[in-house]
């Protein structure tokens, strides 16, 4: 009896490996490190939170600013009369950040689809690091303090930095094919989790001298990131001579398209001629696909209105746990961000598991549900976390795995699997447009968010908020359940149709 091509597997890593170039290292390392310093700039806003609340508010005088300035000089300028319209302020800004984000990576997509990803890359890094350095660093050092001042920063901030994620994506996808997909993207989405560290780490670092000087470091470091990704990203193979993942995986026809279940076109052999964005063919360039277009195609509208719930939660964490462990438990605010950061490291590992187990399945719906189900057990759990840093970090870490490894499943490999179906191959260039839509669609319901988490927490306390999490994450299930049926159904029909092979 012959086996369907979705059932002839052999090893994955053999078309994986045996094309890895030096080109390959390079280009996941820039595009890694490059993510991990934009967000490294945002995480720096998020671990200074208290020290800027506290200089807004008139409660902040140290030793020696009454020496420096006059009490009555310091209360004729601050912002706020008190800590919690500073905080309320706090949230607002996060939201006001989201919500240019996410209007920015639906149009970077675009963008990033028809212009060279290399420079809207580096030019957003750089620009970006100028906006951080403004907000942050010359402020404070002319002493100039304006809320709406501020907002605009933080608006254009959000515009520059949606230039990052549609572009890495895109980079990446050009480089690596279907083979192992979901771990090598499993493996890469950890440069947000890397960023947050490093982030929390340059901060806890130079917090003592000031917050400016937190957003300096991280402001100066990614403007340098920028400036080397214009000098050294190749975008495609064909740049260096290389032949494009199409051409490749047509030979290796083993690896048969892990996404294809979630397409719902399970017959038939790949095709993938034109598999690299940027790079065209002298006679016929790649038409790049419509906005429009890319939201109809299967499984986009599904998944991103399930990000939007789950990229909430996991960027409350982002944007509020330092805050809330000083908040909640009274710990100094540099103890706050280094213990944040387990929670990364719980994103990171579970973005590579579950993306491993989810090539070996070759679906991913299902392997989101069963993290997904764990997530809402260990949000629970973290909400009742006693006033001990190692059991929270603990607590903290697996949140971070289940809640984090889905949230870096959906918004690369699974964008990346959106952006490379049947009906898009070889006449559209969707990548960018899909992951555009994707995260921007997240960014959307982060924003809405953050603002609501400061209203909870501030009208109902911390215990509410974690309820709202678990909300938020059942109801990511709730929009991927379509998925899950159809691909688990198509697990069991190919499990049939391999025993009645042997």
């Amino acid at each position: 009896m012959a086996v369907p091509g979705s059932l002839r597997r052999q090893p994955a890593n053999r078309g994986l490996v045996s094309h890895f170039t030096h080109h390959h290292i390079v280009v996941f390392l820039l595009t890694f490190f490059s993510y991990s310093l934009l967000h490294a700039s945002r995480k720096t806003f998020s671990n200074v939170k208290v020290s800027i609340s506290n200089q807004w508010t008139p409660s902040c005088l140290n030793s020696t600013a009454p020496e420096l300035r006059p009490y009555e000089l310091w209360n004729s300028s601050h912002l706020f009369p008190n800590a919690e319209e500073a905080t309320l302020f706090l949230g607002t800004l996060d939201t006001i950040f989201l919500f240019s984000y996410a209007v920015g990576l639906f149009v970077s997509g675009i963008v990033g689809d028809r212009l060279n990803l290399r420079w809207v890359l580096s030019f957003g890094m750089c620009s970006s690091a100028l906006v951080v350095f403004s907000f942050g660093t010359l402020t404070e050092w002319l002493h100039f303090y304006n809320k709406w001042f501020y907002c605009c920063l933080w608006v254009v901030n959000g515009l520059l930095q949606s230039t990052g994620w549609p572009c890495v994506v895109a980079v990446m996808g050009n480089w690596f094919g279907k083979a192992g997909r979901g771990f090598v993207f499993g493996l890469w989405s950890a440069c947000a989790s890397v960023g947050n560290i490093l982030g929390a780490f340059l901060a806890s670092c130079v917090l003592k001298y000031g917050y400016e000087y937190a957003f300096l470091v991280t402001a100066s470091v990614q403007f340098a990131g920028g400036v080397i990704v214009f000098f050294g990203l190749l975008t495609s193979p064909k740049e260096v001579g290389l032949p494009e993942l199409g051409a490749d995986e047509d030979e290796v026809s083993v690896e048969e398209d892990a996404n294809r279940p979630l397409m719902g076109n399970d017959d038939g052999d790949d095709d993938d001629r034109n598999y690299s964005i940027q790079a065209s063919d002298n006679d016929n360039h790649p038409k790049a696909i419509g906005f429009f277009q890319a939201c109809c195609l299967p499984g986009v509208v599904l998944y991103s209105l399930a990000y939007a719930c789950l990229k909430l939660v996991n960027y409350s964490f982002f944007f509020w746990l330092p805050f809330y462990l000083s908040n909640n438990f009274g710990w100094k605010e540099a103890e706050a961000d280094q213990l944040s950061i387990w929670y990364d490291v719980g994103g990171i590992i579970g973005g590579t598991i579950q993306g491993l187990i989810s090539d070996v399945l070759q679906k991913r719906a299902p392997v989101l549900a069963v993290s997904l189900l764990f997530a809402v057990g260990s949000l629970f759990g973290y909400s009742r976390s006693p006033n001990s840093k190692p059991i929270n970090a603990v607590i903290m870490a697996i949140t971070g795995f289940f809640i984090g490894g889905p949230s870096n499943m959906i918004s690369s490999a699974i964008s990346a699997d959106l952006g490379r179906q049947d009906l898009v191959k070889g006449s559209s260039e969707a990548l960018a447009t899909v992951t555009g839509i994707v995260d921007g669609t997240g960014s959307i319901g982060a924003a809405v968010g953050q603002y609501l988490v400061s209203l909870i927490q501030e009208n109902l306390g911390w215990m509410w908020v974690f309820y709202f999490f678990i909300l938020m994450t059942s109801s990511t299930i709730l929009f991927i359940s379509p998925l899950i049926v159809r691909e688990i159904r198509l697990l069991l029909h190919e499990r049939r149709l391999r025993m009645l092979a042997e």
